[in-house]
């Protein structure tokens, strides 16, 4: 087994990723770094973001007013010293990026244009059209070409991460083009992989966003926090899951039922006006539109498609030169996908599986509790998000926690030694397992597909918008029965080059362990907050769950939730209010 060896290796080439790996070598310039990432790094998900990101800039906003919004959107489940840190940090993150390239949008007399996103008092999305993830990677991405410190490892998949002495010190990992096993040895490791969203059915979420980081953290020791936290996005087109982005929204569009009338005036979501006003109607908090899509649909006023229920979003009347400026993607998605203009028609929307707020547990400094591994981006929580994730302040939390944990990485690997040769034989015991236990194993009888697809059904099914204990219940049992099931997976092809099907299987073993942990740690949280919603008990209860779970993995593969108290510095918690 070829064995290469770094002081720094980052794994994803996404946002945070590329943020951690310019940090790194920004701090520390003499330390030897390595991002790897299983797609080339422009295919990272980051690319597909449209909206903005959220960050201070106009004389009537301010520090406080951002992180407030935040805190309350997240249901005061936020930790408000990361909060007010991340709010501090965003504008000059921002300012650096447009620095480097990022051609954010602007006002006539040239001063960067903003809108309103959910949840939020005062206009502070920066945006570059709709595209603005598409715009962020590349200025990333090519801003990280000019540190010569800096090697990848393009396609390539990270299986493991090597512990000894109770320290993360590298990953073994399978070249896809090759089939060839190796390692990397690491003084630290940063996960930024982003989410998990293919654990669901129904997501916005590209093919590739399986929960690989979150379940080697998980397996590793270090705790995955805040998992129940699941958010839907209100205006995902029906079929594909693909993302109709809040913009669309904050410009001015509608959300319509099936008798043409705009229902989210009966949700506490405020009234129409004349004009789009923040913090009402279209621009509630994603959680409140999403369950007052389920609510319109329980009383038969959804319509019903082929591919489930839906509402429309109208933008019709913003007109064909408005959506041709602001948001053009928007019209090119419909034009391709649903074969509509949205320039004439209306766009059948329903509510998508788009993000975790949850992920491995990290402090402010994107450390976690197993030393010399660190986390960033939608793979950890820090937690700035709470119980709901405002939009736009995911890209921009990519910035800002990318940069600390790079910078923090960098620190703590100047510090040690030569990493330990004792992780080489553990490097060998993996290669053994991925041989024999999936390449060369030909007598099980389960296929990757079946068990997906069973995974997805369970996980919609008893841990969506709205859950209850008996469901959740069933769910843990359906999921324990897959993992045994698991252990019995056929694999057909048996090839090295390219093979797809392995990688399949181990995205597969990773979104079960991630979708135990979100039940366990739904199935213990009683009480309804944010995102997570228990019909069996609707009410929030701060006495008992104002506190971050933690799913730890047990010797037996079961999770086991604790609770860690949410830090509060000066907003105690108060009611989550919308509207007029």
């Amino acid at each position: 087994m070829d064995v290469f060896s770094r002081d720094v290796l980052v794994v994803g080439g996404g946002g945070a990723g590329l943020r951690a790996a310019i940090a790194v070598a920004e701090a520390n310039p003499r330390l030897s770094l390595a991002v790897i990432s299983k797609v080339y790094p422009m295919r990272s998900h980051t690319v597909s973001a449209e909206g903005g990101a959220a960050a201070v800039i106009k004389p009537e906003d301010s520090f406080d007013e951002h992180a407030y919004d935040t805190i309350s959107g997240g249901d005061w489940l936020c930790d408000q010293d990361a909060v007010e840190a991340f709010v501090k940090e965003a504008p000059a993150e921002m300012l650096q990026l447009e620095h480097w390239g990022c051609p954010w949008s602007r006002q006539p007399d040239g001063r960067i244009a903003v809108r309103s996103f959910g949840g939020m008092k005062v206009e502070r999305t920066w945006f570059a059209a709709d595209k603005i993830g598409f715009h962020m990677l590349h200025t990333l991405f090519q801003t990280s070409l000019k540190y010569d410190a800096l090697q990848r490892y393009d396609e390539c998949f990270v299986t493991r991460l090597l512990v000894d002495d109770g320290r993360c010190r590298g990953v073994v990992a399978i070249e896809v083009a090759t089939g060839r096993i190796f390692a990397i040895a690491a003084k630290t490791v940063i996960l930024a992989t982003g989410g998990c969203g293919r654990v669901f059915p129904f997501t916005t979420n590209g093919a590739i966003k399986t929960g690989d980081g979150m379940a080697l953290a998980y397996r590793a020791g270090a705790p995955l926090k805040d998992m129940e936290f699941v958010q839907y996005h209100p205006t995902g087109l029906p079929f594909t899951g693909i993302l109709i982005t809040e913009a669309a929204r904050s410009e001015g569009g509608w959300l319509l039922n099936k008798d043409g009338y705009r229902y989210l005036q009966d949700y506490g979501l405020g009234k129409p006006e004349p004009k789009p006003v923040l913090r009402s109607m279209e621009l509630g908090p994603r959680d409140r539109l999403s369950q007052a899509f389920v609510k319109e649909q329980e009383k038969g006023r959804t319509f019903e498609g082929p591919y489930g229920h839906y509402v429309h979003l109208d933008i019709r009347h913003l007109g064909e030169e408005l959506i041709d400026r602001k948001l053009p993607f928007v019209r090119e998605l419909c034009r391709k996908y649903v074969n509509l203009d949205p320039v004439k028609e209306m766009i059948p929307i329903q509510p998508v599986v788009h993000y975790m707020m949850g992920g491995i547990h990290t402090d402010i400094h994107g450390a976690t509790p197993l030393p010399g591994l660190y986390a960033a981006g939608e793979v950890a929580c820090v937690s700035i998000n709470g119980a709901n994730r405002l939009g736009s302040n995911s890209l921009t939390e990519c910035l800002v926690f990318g940069a600390r944990a790079g910078r923090a990485a960098a620190g703590f690997a100047a510090e040690q030694k030569e990493s330990n040769p004792a992780v080489f034989a553990q490097a060998s015991d993996e290669q053994k397992r991925l041989e024999e236990s999936l390449l060369r194993k030909t007598d099980g009888k389960e296929r990757i597909a079946s068990l997906r697809e069973e995974m997805q059904k369970t996980m919609e099914a008893c841990a969506g918008i709205y859950r209850t204990g008996a469901a959740l219940q069933q769910a843990a049992q359906d999921l324990h029965q897959l993992q045994e099931r698991f252990h019995d997976l056929r694999l057909e092809d048996h090839s090295y080059t390219f093979n797809t099907e392995l990688t399949g299987a181990l995205e597969l073993s990773f979104m079960l362990d991630v979708g135990e942990a979100i039940v366990a740690s739904a199935l213990a949280r009683r009480e309804s907050r944010g995102s997570h919603q228990r019909t069996d008990h609707p009410q929030r209860d701060n006495e008992k769950f104002l506190a971050h779970s933690l799913a730890y993995r047990t010797p037996e593969g079961l999770p086991r939730i604790d609770y860690l108290p949410v830090t509060i510095t000066r907003w105690p918690p108060g009611q989550r209010v919308y509207g007029k």
